[in-house]
């Protein structure tokens, strides 16, 4: 986890203020100063995005096997390419697997850029409008695509520190629906079923730890 992850880690310690009002998705909480500021700076870097996977083979046959899945859903195969580089991106950025943000894509939004729930939240991950004036930066537009996928993830990864790495816990405070099982089952399911995904490397070295040893 990079140093400014760490550092909203600490200050979501200090976040669980008494007296929280029903935002629809997610749900605003009173939060001290240093989460606001660990916020902010976690939204406010423009490192353009490249896909975070050492390996040149793996990157390839990662996007390839993502894109593969993606096409019935996306079928510009440029702008699916490129939202798949940004949600990895992003997502290993805030210390998330990028499988399970691509699970809860599908599940919020079927991805789908311009998706707008009842409640009033918007884009690919559904975030709720009120984090731009939690987070102090106004002018940032919740459909675009890095800055949706920024805040979704940067979101989650608060909650997760919340809940002290219990996922099942911060899906529900993503949702608003927190100590029910419906939305995290659904979004585990997605993950599982739809995303999923072993290196290649990491599937060959099971493979050779699984095969017995001559005698």
């Amino acid at each position: 986890m990079s140093a400014l992850f760490r550092q909203l880690a600490a200050a979501s310690a200090l976040a669980l203020v008494a007296g929280s009002a029903s935002a629809g998705a997610q749900q605003y909480e009173p939060m001290a100063a240093s989460v606001r500021a660990a916020l902010h700076a976690a939204v406010s870097d423009a490192a353009a995005p490249t896909l975070p996977i050492p390996d040149a083979g793996e990157r390839a046959r990662w996007l390839a096997e993502m894109s593969r899945r993606l096409q019935k859903r996306i079928p510009d195969e440029a702008y699916r390419i490129e939202l798949l580089t940004s949600i990895h991106y992003e997502a290993t950025r805030a210390g998330l697997d990028p499988q399970l943000v691509l699970g809860l894509i599908q599940v919020e939004s079927a991805f789908r850029k311009y998706a707008i729930s009842s409640a009033g939240a918007r884009g690919y991950m559904q975030v709720m409008p009120f984090w731009i004036k939690v987070i102090g930066r106004e002018d940032d537009n919740l459909f675009h695509m890095r800055t949706n996928l920024r805040y979704g993830c940067t979101i989650l990864r608060h909650y997760l520190d919340i809940e002290r790495g219990d996922l099942f816990r911060a899906l529900g405070r993503y949702n608003g629906s927190l100590g029910k099982p419906q939305y995290p089952n659904l979004v585990r399911a997605a993950w599982e079923n739809h995303w999923s995904w072993n290196p290649q490397q990491l599937a060959a070295a099971m493979a050779d730890a699984q095969t017995p040893t001559p005698r």
